[in-house]
């Protein structure tokens, strides 16, 4: 009787491989048998938080800094960032260019070798801007007790950091990495800010949940959101085959000291935010605002009737 069972299975399991590998033929689009191998995820999310640690000395890792060894812990964390993140840029180069067998093994890797390089040297200026956005979060925020608080608590203040970064690398060339990092970012905080957007200093997200920026998004300075605000494309022109034209300006500007309050959404590539406006919570705007105006709607009637008794 067990023999049968178990003869039962193996037909029954059969079936199914052949029915899952009829399925990888008919959706070629959902497999890469026989491609690249893809970067690891997990890596890369690892790399981010030594990105973040040499960001920020002493906040995140396991080692206490003191002046006696920081220069030997900052020292030892570069070479290894280094080292893995010109690794996973490898990785990324090779699944963007579909290589299967790559000639030029030596050429890509001291390529991938000078874009980390680049990148680190930079360092010094995003902990500038990123400065200036816990500090903006500091003073934005009446519940903020310190800078430290910022950094090691905010949502907000993480899903930032971690565009600034993402951001880096997509200027210099990076496929594939930065999309990662910034949907990391997006599954732990909910804020979604596309890694191709442009954001100006002291910028401050408060609460973080449910806040969308797209890719084409142009942001000034002192620019402050709350939660639920979505900076998003008002359509999508296409050609005439029907597809997506890619490129364009989709998404809203946001000129500098710029105040969106909850659950706002602003679209439209043409849409520009003027200097010192603000946005009030629940607007819907698909035009431009002059400057220093403030944008509201007319409030719903409230109606408040008294519960019946049993």
């Amino acid at each position: 009787m067990a023999r049968k069972n178990n003869n039962a299975k193996n037909m029954n399991l059969k079936k199914l491989t052949t029915a899952v590998l009829r399925s990888y033929s008919r959706q070629s689009g959902l497999q890469r048998i026989g491609e690249t191998f893809l970067p690891s995820r997990s890596r890369i999310v690892e790399v981010l938080d030594q990105i973040r640690q040499l960001l920020f000395p002493g906040f995140f890792g396991h080692k206490k800094l003191e002046a006696e060894n920081v220069a030997y812990h900052v020292g030892n964390l570069i070479s290894k960032i280094a080292a893995e993140l010109s690794a996973e840029i490898l990785h990324c180069m090779c699944s963007d260019q579909c290589c299967e067998f790559c000639h030029q093994a030596d050429r890509c890797k001291a390529e991938a070798d000078r874009i980390s390089q680049d990148f680190l040297s930079k360092i010094p200026e995003m902990r500038k801007m990123l400065a200036l956005d816990a500090q903006a979060a500091y003073d934005g925020d009446p519940a903020a007790k310190s800078i430290d608080e910022v950094i090691y608590c905010y949502p907000g203040f993480y899903a930032v950091c971690v565009y600034r970064i993402a951001h880096e690398l997509l200027t210099i060339g990076v496929p594939l990495m930065p999309r990662i990092m910034s949907e990391h970012a997006h599954s732990l905080t909910g804020a979604d800010i596309h890694p191709g957007a442009t954001i100006g200093k002291r910028f401050f997200i408060d609460h973080a949940t449910g806040v969308v920026i797209g890719e084409t998004t142009h942001i000034g300075n002192n620019v402050k959101v709350y939660q639920g605000v979505t900076l998003g494309a008002l359509s999508f022109p296409k050609d005439e085959r029907g597809r997506v034209i890619k490129g364009l300006q989709r998404h809203p500007t946001l000129q500098d000291d710029v105040t969106i309050y909850a659950n706002a959404t602003i679209l439209g590539g043409k849409t520009v935010i003027g200097k010192g406006v603000t946005v009030g919570g629940n607007t819907f705007v698909t035009q431009s605002i002059i400057a220093k105006s403030t944008v509201t709607h007319k409030p719903a009637e409230l109606e408040v009737r008294r519960k019946k008794r049993k």
